[in-house]
C-alpha cells in the first residue's frame, strides 16, 4: 500500500483511480498530476517505484490543498455564507438543499427522515396516556 498525503492508496487499483482516495482529487486532477510527472495512469499502485511515489507526494503536498486543509476551506466558506445571511447561507443553516432542487417531494437526505404531522391515532393517544380531560385511575 502506497501512502501519499497521509492516506493509504489501495494497491491493486490503478494509480488513476488510486489517487482519487484522496480528499480533493478528483478524475480530471488526478490525470492532471500523472500527466505533469508522466507517469502513466494504467499502472497499479503496487507496481509504482518508491521514486514515483514520492515525486506524487511532493507535488500534491506543494501545489494541492487536500485532505484537512480543504476540509477547513470548504467549512470556512460555509460559515462565511451564513455570517453574512446569504441566501445559500440560510439554506445552509437550515439544511435544506442549496442547489435549487425541489423540496416538496424528494430532498430526504438533506431534511431527514419524514416526521408526520397531523392526525394522532388511537395507539399514539394510549400511550401518552389517553384522550385529554381524563384521569388516570
Amino acid at each position: 500500500m502506497a501512502r501519499i498525503a497521509g492516506i493509504d492508496i489501495p494497491k491493486e487499483k490503478r494509480i488513476e483511480i488510486g489517487l482519487m482516495y484522496i480528499f480533493g482529487v478528483g478524475r480530471s486532477l488526478s490525470n492532471k498530476i500523472l500527466q505533469t510527472l508522466n507517469i502513466d495512469g494504467n499502472l497499479r499502485v503496487k507496481n509504482l517505484t518508491d521514486e514515483q511515489v514520492s515525486r506524487i507526494n511532493t507535488l500534491i503536498m506543494r501545489e494541492l490543498k487536500v485532505e484537512g486543509e480543504a476540509r477547513r476551506e470548504i467549512t470556512a466558506n460555509i460559515k462565511r455564507l451564513m455570517d453574512i445571511g446569504s441566501y445559500r447561507g440560510l439554506r445552509h443553516r437550515k439544511n435544506l438543499p442549496v442547489h435549487g432542487q425541489r423540496t416538496h417531494t424528494n430532498a430526504r437526505t438533506r431534511k431527514g427522515p419524514r416526521k408526520t404531522v397531523g392526525i394522532v391515532r388511537k395507539a399514539a393517544t394510549a400511550k401518552m396516556g389517553g384522550p385529554k380531560g381524563e384521569e388516570k385511575k
